[in-house]
């Protein structure tokens, strides 16, 4: 065993090398922590967490300032008149929501997924939110095709009014160009008059020469008529009745018969084709012809309307010919 003094001797060194590790600890500390001052240490982790003020890192003659002075000046109580009063509140004000993607339109962004990104990571962004959560996709595309559709031309034609009365513009002479623009929708999912107009014609053929009916009232009718003496088998092994196979023949017919006159119903009366999978696009041909075969393709003819380089006036139209769309766009 040991004896007294070397017991105290191996004690006091292990206290001097604990006050010298505590020594050193707050010498480091005094000397890296102490000096930051725009940050929250936390010494468990070893994390900082700066204290972040967009308004002193923005410049002043930043474009979103430049974006937001001049939004902030529009009357917006036909976009809040589309809210409700009943119910929570919503997650960003209105105002701000439209801030966002009028900005973000100025920056190229139009995807509401990357507008939502945009809203989290960039310091722009985050000083045009005011403080408010950064708002998620789902919540800019409902804004942007619901609510927002509403009063988007109001707020468009306020702004053009604002510009005249700052001097912009003058309005004594505008001048007006068209331009083809391609539809995202398929390039392949085309329906034109002349095919559904054909079948919609042998369709009524078949149907009159059938029954002697020239309107799917009749028709419909004189079906659910018919079928009350009608037994209905299905299933194999089971052999239909001439009378079931002629109900289903024409109840086919009455189904498509409906489908053709709702496709020339959708196409309207002033064009001759549209697309499935987006029915105000009508195929056009366009200058950009990477096949050189002419090949039409979906596509909106935008009239744009410029006074003193500013955009005051754009419509959409499915008329492929500039010279009618004149007249409705003034």
């Amino acid at each position: 065993m040991q004896n007294r003094p070397e017991q105290q001797n191996e004690r006091l060194t292990f206290l001097g090398v604990g006050l010298s590790f505590h020594l050193l600890y707050n010498l480091f500390v005094k000397t890296n922590y102490n000096k930051q001052d725009q940050c929250t240490v936390y010494e468990c982790h070893g994390q900082l967490v700066f204290a972040l003020n967009s308004q002193k890192i923005l410049p002043e003659n930043a474009p979103v300032r430049l974006a937001s002075a001049q939004l902030e000046e529009l009357d917006y109580r036909k976009l809040y008149r589309t809210y409700s009063s009943r119910g929570r509140k919503s997650a960003v004000e209105p105002r701000v929501m439209f801030k966002v993607i009028v900005y973000g339109y100025l920056c190229g962004i139009y995807s509401s997924r990357k507008l939502e990104e945009a809203c989290r990571y960039r310091v722009d962004f985050m000083w045009l939110l005011e403080g408010q959560k950064a708002p998620d996709h789902t919540t800019i595309a409902r804004f942007r095709t619901g609510r927002c559709r509403e009063a988007i031309e109001d707020l468009f034609y306020q702004f053009v009014r604002k510009l005249e009365e700052m001097g912009e513009t003058d309005h004594r002479a505008v001048f007006i160009d068209g331009t083809k623009m391609e539809s995202r929708a398929g390039r392949y999912t085309f329906v034109w008059r002349k095919s559904v107009e054909k079948h919609l014609a042998k369709v009524k053929a078949q149907v009159e020469r059938s029954t002697g009916f020239t309107s799917t009232q009749e028709l419909r009718a004189w079906l659910e008529e018919f079928a009350q003496n009608i037994t209905f088998v299905h299933g194999s092994g089971r052999r239909k009745s001439p009378g079931q196979k002629e109900w289903e023949r024409l109840s086919e017919l009455l189904e498509r018969w409906e489908q053709y006159e709702n496709m020339l119903s959708t196409m309207g009366e002033g064009r001759n084709s549209y697309s499935k999978t987006d029915e105000d696009a009508t195929f056009m041909r366009l200058k950009e012809d990477h096949m050189r075969n002419g090949q039409l393709k979906p596509a909106y003819n935008v009239q744009i309307g410029v006074n003193s380089e500013y955009i005051t006036g754009i419509e959409l139209f499915f008329d492929r010919n500039d010279v009618r769309t004149l007249q409705p766009f003034l």
